[in-house]
């Protein structure tokens, strides 16, 4: 009996060993030669020392036709397992291009979806880290049904549990419908490709002749299609950001996020603010100044940064806690709202609804994008998400208004019956529902056209409707907005109302959810 045990520890070393060493050691060195960490070295990295336990070790795929019989492909060329990261349980699948370039097939397929759904019912957030050629075209419709698996095990998990995709080799055809529905999509900048279909393809069905990194490179989704959240350098920046995000998480939709102890003064007040937002609110800055002066040390965790750039979304820390900040970004199309930097705003805040993270927004913005180029996109159908983002969402939102909120988009920004618990203004702000100039063109028209001094009485009336509406005074008087503050005091203001919102509750009717205009 010793010895069969014996033979059977052999065996089993045999055996694990060969799965471990993935492609073998020619083609882990080469691509170590490009800069590229293996599958298990991206694990071994991004995981807390000696905490990972794989799953899946010894499945194997079951395919006998086009050359496949008895072929050997190490754990199905997908590392499927969890760890922790800083000390809190994480899931994650690390597809391994050296073996049969990380082909998603059947059993590949399948441990990725069932990694998934041990993560959802565990309650942890899922980590996959995507480097594949994409579907295992001689396993037919068994590839096919298997996508079909991996699809639905990320849906009924969305919301439940935090999940991120990492881009960090190729990603085409039908696989990348996989990363985009998740929650955040990180992309290598040299070697990250995220497509639909690949160049060869797109020559073959359409005869157009476009490059692999034009195609599904950094530029055509951190800037153009708005898919990538975030750029990364190479592998380590990768996980190490991906670290940083974790931070801001909880790990399910049950838990609250993670609050840390913080050191910056919550009443601590800026007064650098006055220098860095001028009191022409036609003239532009970086709101990206604001919000460093104003939350916890400065930092801002900044999301899809080249995408819809008139408007700012990421995670910053009031007080230690993990928040969700949506800012308008004057120096970018004066902080209009555009088709684009809706859905931006709409998909982060419910985001931060699902994982019960408050939502601080920053207004400083003349309104919804107007125009044939935006009405002809739909700027009102995208318009609206940002409605039925602010208005479903039950976690605590702060706004407050720098400048200027004019027309919708103060409507559409988080106004005090669109969302916000609490709404701040400075003096200076402008909110109203359209500038003093467009009113009096409309309002005073025909007294201006009639006038022997015409030009003298479209000031007068542009001076009487700036001076009645165009202030934050009227909408304090309403009750529309929460109180006028100093700008200096912002920070203290928020830190104060997240305080006062800590224990929100709210009770709505019961329904499945809201008809959102995709």
């Amino acid at each position: 009996m010793k010895n069969a045990n014996k033979h059977g520890i052999e065996e089993y070393r045999r055996r694990r060993e060969k799965i471990l060493q993935m492609g073998g050691p020619a083609a882990i060195e080469k691509r170590h030669k490009e800069g590229i960490m293996s599958a298990r070295e991206r694990i071994d990295y991004f995981l807390d020392p000696d905490t990972f336990t794989e799953i899946g070790t010894f499945v194997e795929h079951r395919t006998i036709a086009f050359g496949l019989t008895g072929k050997s492909i190490p754990a199905e060329g997908v590392v499927v397992g969890y760890g922790k990261v800083n000390g809190r349980l994480v899931m994650v699948a690390s597809e391994d291009y050296t073996s049969m370039a990380g082909t998603f097939g059947e059993y590949h397929g399948k441990k990725f979806a069932q990694a998934i759904e041990m993560a959802r019912d565990m309650g942890m957030p899922f980590v996959g880290m995507n480097d594949s050629a994409g579907a295992r075209l001689q396993e037919g419709m068994d590839t096919l049904q298997a996508y079909g698996w991996l699809f639905r095990s990320q849906i009924l998990a969305s919301g439940i549990i935090p999940q991120i995709a990492l881009i960090m080799g190729t990603c085409l055809g039908g696989q990348a419908y996989h990363p985009i529905m998740q929650d955040f999509v990180f992309q290598k900048r040299t070697t990250g490709f995220m497509g639909i279909a690949g160049p060869a393809f797109v020559k073959t069905q359409l005869g157009e002749n476009i490059d692999l990194q034009t195609l599904c490179g950094v530029e055509a989704h951190a800037v153009k299609s708005g898919q990538t959240h975030l750029v990364v350098e190479d592998d380590k920046d990768a996980l190490d950001k991906t670290k940083e995000l974790l931070q801001f998480l909880p790990q399910n939709n049950r838990e609250q996020p993670p609050r840390i102890q913080s050191h910056d003064d919550s009443e601590r007040a800026s007064p650098q603010i006055l220098d860095i937002v001028p009191e022409e609110s036609n003239q532009g800055f970086d709101m990206r100044k604001v919000i460093r002066e104003i939350a916890d040390d400065g930092y801002f965790f900044e999301l899809l940064k080249d995408f819809a750039t008139s408007v700012l979304i990421g995670f910053a820390r009031f007080s230690g806690r993990s928040t969700g900040v949506v800012a308008s970004q004057p120096n970018s199309g004066a902080g209009a709202i555009t088709c684009d930097a809706a859905d931006k705003i709409a998909r982060f805040v419910r985001f931060c609804d699902l994982f019960n993270i408050p939502v601080v927004t920053l207004q400083d913005t003349p309104g919804y994008m107007i125009g044939s180029e935006e009405d002809w996109k739909g700027m009102l159908r995208h318009g609206a998400k940002t409605l039925y983002a602010y208005i479903d969402a039950t976690v605590p939102k702060i706004t407050v208004i720098l400048r200027k909120s004019f027309a919708g988009a103060y409507v559409g920004m988080s106004c005090k019956d669109t969302g916000a618990d609490l709404i701040y203004a400075w003096p200076g702000a402008r909110v109203t529902i359209v500038g003093a100039e467009t009113a009096a063109s409309v309002i005073f028209a025909k007294e201006i056209k009639e006038a022997g001094n015409p030009e003298e009485v479209r000031a007068a009336r542009i001076k009487e409707y700036r001076d009645t509406y165009e202030n934050p005074y009227m909408g304090a008087a309403r009750g529309y907005i929460d109180d006028i503050i100093l700008p200096q005091d912002t920070r203290r203001y928020i830190n104060r109302g997240l305080d006062f919102l800590e224990k929100k509750q709210v009770a709505r009717p019961w329904r499945k959810y809201s008809n959102i205009n995709l």
